[in-house]
């Protein structure tokens, strides 16, 4: 179709089918409409084949003494079926004429009849004996010009025999004249029915739109995962991650979804990948070997995720804020604590609390077990939760081979070997990123004065340990780059989702997006 996608076609019949419909039924075909139902037509001849004493009253019908021949009952429902009120001026007939609408019953003669239901009292008024235009002659119901709001409604049930020398076997249906000035449909008054589901026009719309919904479907299965168009983040190419340890569940579920969307996109992720932020900063500064990119001609294949800023002298290196990250300090569940105030967490890694016992705990020397220097984490720890302040010296280099009878701090790597260190050794004290501490069963988190890692004990200045997550480019990366393309597709609504799964908070959610900042620091 001349490069117009099946899908657009597809997608523009779906709204305009029902929209065209809408418009039909509410503004032209029901704007102002009158109808009648026949809500019952029954002669004596319809009880014949029942039994009991009741079944022969139709039959004993009398009219001026003499049995009536074939007598039956009709019940009509008029009613306002439109989306605005009919007035008498709206009735198709002469001004001096009382009458709006007629009912005639073929081959059958009015005996009697009745208004035995209005679906409001005031209706009542223009039925009352000597109403003019109300009445009855031969086989013809003259109904007046009533007044009636939308779904406004009375009821006419009339008792009829049959006219001598009619011979067919079953009555012909009524006949129901009347019309309405501006009516839709013509304006003629038409047959409704009562639909416990709904109406055959809404029936047909409903086929309509289930069958665009199955030709969407079938149109986006038919193309395959390979056929989507690829977004404007969609870049070709090997894009490199590196740095913290911390960030790298975000970044490994970030980087499946991009490559699945991105089918020319490879990102080749390992543990050696992720050794601490630090070491990250040094792998980009040395891929980029001291040269001096121009704007649009930094390396872009490479990126460097770092808890918090970089340090001084990396010029090249330039910084994009992507996420507000929240850490959290780790305790070995047999520590008894659940809370320490800041005092007593400086207290601990200034090694003035040796014991848990002297903070309400259990009877067990304190282990800290740290990350190496260069991990985000644990510079977050010293700038956020203690002041700067140098950590105690390293007593030992296997944290699985420290003295128990005694306090000690050991380093270790990566973040999952730390939590499965902390687990492992009563008394131990260690920190982590919130999403992945959570994730493991065996340690328990601590608050901070008692207040929990979360974003809103950050914004509120309450809770200390949080740092900013940046995103480090060597030079400015082109344009059309793979680096480019993933810190664009981060800062969409699909990563910023992905980022929020894990625990942290999208830059772009903050009042301060470019400083990325909890709002009360």
């Amino acid at each position: 179709m001349n490069g117009v996608p099946w899908e657009s076609v597809i997608a523009v019949l779906g709204l305009a089918v029902p929209a065209a419909a809408a418009l039909w039924e509410f503004f032209l075909a029901g704007r102002k409409r009158l109808g009648y139902r026949v809500q019952m037509d029954t002669s004596a001849r319809d009880s014949a084949s029942s039994s009991g004493p009741e079944t022969g009253v139709l039959r004993r019908m009398q009219w001026d003494g003499a049995d009536l021949r074939d007598p039956s009952v009709v019940l009509l429902r008029i009613e306002n079926v439109g989306w605005t009120p009919i007035v008498e001026e709206d009735y198709v007939a002469p001004a001096n004429d009382a009458v709006g609408i007629r009912v005639a019953f073929p081959g059958r003669r009015v005996v009697g009849m009745v208004v035995t239901e209005c679906s409001h009292t005031v209706l009542r008024d223009f039925f009352t004996p000597g109403t003019p235009g109300l009445g009855a002659t031969d086989g013809v119901i003259r109904l007046p010009k009533v007044k009636l709001n939308r779904r406004a409604h009375y009821k006419v049930l009339a008792v009829l025999d049959r006219v001598p020398g009619f011979t067919e076997a079953d009555f012909p249906d009524p006949e129901v004249t009347a019309g309405v000035v501006g009516g839709g449909r013509g304006g003629t008054i038409k047959r409704t029915e009562y639909y416990p589901f709904a109406s055959r026009p809404v029936r047909w719309l409903l086929a309509v739109l289930v069958l665009v919904s199955v030709a969407q479907s079938v149109s986006t299965f038919a193309r395959g995962d390979e056929a989507v168009a690829a977004p404007l983040d969609c870049a070709e190419g090997t894009l490199h991650l590196t740095g913290s340890t911390a960030f790298k569940p975000v970044l490994e579920l970030a980087a499946e979804q991009y490559t699945k969307t991105c089918p020319d996109a490879r990102i080749p992720l390992s543990d050696s990948s992720f050794e601490g932020s630090v070491p990250g900063l040094d792998a980009l500064a040395a891929a980029g070997d001291g040269e001096e990119p121009e704007d649009g001609e930094g390396l872009g294949n490479r990126l460097t995720f770092s808890d918090g800023p970089k340090s001084d002298g990396r010029t090249r290196l330039l910084p994009r804020p992507v996420a507000l990250s929240l850490f959290t300090l780790v305790v070995n569940k047999d520590t008894g604590v659940q809370d320490l105030s800041l005092r007593q967490v400086r207290d601990v890694y200034a090694g003035k609390i040796t014991n848990w016992k002297q903070v309400g705990g259990a009877d067990l020397p304190v282990q800290l077990v740290s990350r190496n220097p260069g991990s985000g984490t644990r510079t977050a720890l010293q700038g956020q939760v203690l002041d700067d302040r140098p950590l105690l010296a390293v007593t030992t280099s296997d944290c699985k081979s420290m003295d128990m009878s005694r306090s000690n701090r050991c380093e270790v790597g990566k973040t999952p070997i730390l939590l499965d260190t902390v687990a492992s050794i009563p008394g131990a004290l260690g920190y982590s990123e919130v999403g992945t501490a959570a994730a493991h069963e065996d340690v328990r988190q601590v608050r901070i004065d008692g207040y929990p890692a979360t974003l809103e004990g950050a914004d509120q200045g309450a809770y200390p340990y949080w740092e900013t997550e940046i995103a480090y480019t060597y030079g400015e990366p082109p344009a059309d780059s793979i680096a480019a393309g993933f810190l664009r597709y981060l800062a969409n609504e699909v990563g910023k989702d992905v980022i929020r799964s894990k625990g942290h908070r999208p830059c772009s959610e903050l009042d301060k997006p470019l400083l990325c900042r909890p709002t009360g620091s």
